[in-house]
């Protein structure tokens, strides 16, 4: 079907009530932010109109760094993991009879209903000496006594995988379903075994989909900003939880503004990858 092009200005009507929406929530805000980000702050935790460039200045300094470092690796590794545990279980999930797929999605969804709070606390019970999973280790007699396995880095990894997980599953559904399942017959009967046939058909025809999935989690884990703060230390602290700090405890909004925007402008470049890649991957 061919689409015909606007032909008066009531054909852009239907656009109106979204451009507004984009507006009044992104465009304005994001541009006050851009505002802020230049200002100059002044002693006694206020800041005044001007145009600087000290703000951005400090993204340069070690302890920015270090902070933008962690937060880089720790989405990474968010993302990594949940691919990794998501294309085998998504792919054994679309084997299985409909109704069993029905009730695997509806307890995914059930997960992202959780808020983050819920899933923070849950977590840190779990991960806790008095109450946590250790004590089951104890009672089984693979351990002398219950530790405490939180704060650490490893409790933010298992909290952040489980929150994302539902969404690489949800992303990676749709495009292992559509997979004709006669490519992986076609590899057995050649004689490869259900792994290799496995990593030699179906995982490099998902690839532009792995890809797109890696950036979106990647994306989701960045933003992070409760789950760093109950489960783990101040070292393990993303940037979302600097720019918080910065703008509440240190009152320096300014600098919270130029991190928030920098933050913003990664988000959008990585959307903006996923569409290319997934404009490419209809092309192909």
């Amino acid at each position: 079907m061919r689409r015909e092009a606007p032909q008066s200005l009531a054909d852009y009507a239907p656009l109106i009530f979204p451009a507004g929406m984009l507006t009044v929530f992104f465009v304005i805000p994001f541009g006050t932010m851009i505002a802020v980000s230049f200002f100059q702050r002044l002693q006694g935790a206020f800041y005044e109109p001007a145009f600087v460039f000290s703000n951005y200045a400090r993204f340069l300094s070690t302890f920015f760094a270090g902070v933008l470092g962690f937060s880089l690796f720790l989405a990474i590794s968010v993302a990594v993991c949940c691919v990794l545990l998501g294309i085998p279980f998504t792919y054994l999930l679309t084997r299985m009879q409909r109704k069993t797929q029905v009730v695997w999605l509806v307890a995914l969804l059930s997960i992202l209903s959780l808020s983050e709070v819920i899933i923070g606390f849950a977590w840190s019970t779990l991960f806790s000496r008095t109450a946590g999973i250790t004590n089951l280790f104890v009672a089984l007699g693979a351990m002398e006594k219950p530790v405490a396995l939180s704060p650490s880095f490893g409790a933010v990894l298992t909290g952040m995988v489980y929150q994302a997980f539902p969404y690489t599953v949800l992303i990676l559904y749709p495009a292992l379903v559509r997979l004709d399942p006669t490519l992986t017959e076609a590899a057995r009967t050649l004689g490869a075994s259900p792994v290799k046939a496995f990593f030699t058909v179906v995982v490099p025809a998902l690839r532009n989909t792995v890809i797109a999935t890696l950036i979106m989690v990647f994306i989701f884990a960045l933003g992070s900003y409760l789950l760093p703060q109950l489960l783990g230390r101040p070292q393990h602290w993303t940037l979302s939880v600097l720019i918080t700090d910065q703008a509440i405890y240190q009152s320096n909004m300014p600098f919270a503004a130029a991190m928030a925007v920098f933050l913003v402008l990664v988000t959008l470049a990585l959307v903006g990858l996923t569409l290319f890649i997934g404009r490419k991957g209809e092309a192909a």
